[in-house]
């Protein structure tokens, strides 16, 4: 009798995880505006998790967040966004002959 009970109460919690599982994968009805701003709002735990692991073992990422925030936020630097100027030559113009000189 004693080996009956155990099997039910172990069939009475499998049958338990199964119907919480299917209850908590049901669809639900949800606006777009509502999506929209979920979607929009803080990234979630696991995102959130993800980039402090990374800021940890990669000293460069906190410089990276920090500057990814400053531009949804809309600073950013001003020279920067000007442009730092030509790269090479500094606007004057080269001409590669044989001899590599300009006369």
């Amino acid at each position: 009798m004693g080996d009956w009970i155990g099997l039910a109460v172990i069939g009475f919690i499998v049958l338990s995880g199964v119907l919480f599982l299917w209850w908590l994968s049901k669809p639900y009805d949800i606006s777009l505006e509502e999506f929209e701003k979920r979607a929009a709002e803080a990234p979630s735990l696991l995102s959130a998790g993800f980039v402090g692991l990374q800021k940890i073992l990669d000293p460069a990422t906190a410089k990276a967040v920090a500057a990814q925030e400053d531009l949804k936020q809309g600073r950013y630097d001003k020279k920067q966004a000007k442009g730092d100027g030509d790269e090479a030559g500094n606007g004057e113009e080269q001409e590669a002959g044989a001899g590599g000189s300009r006369q």
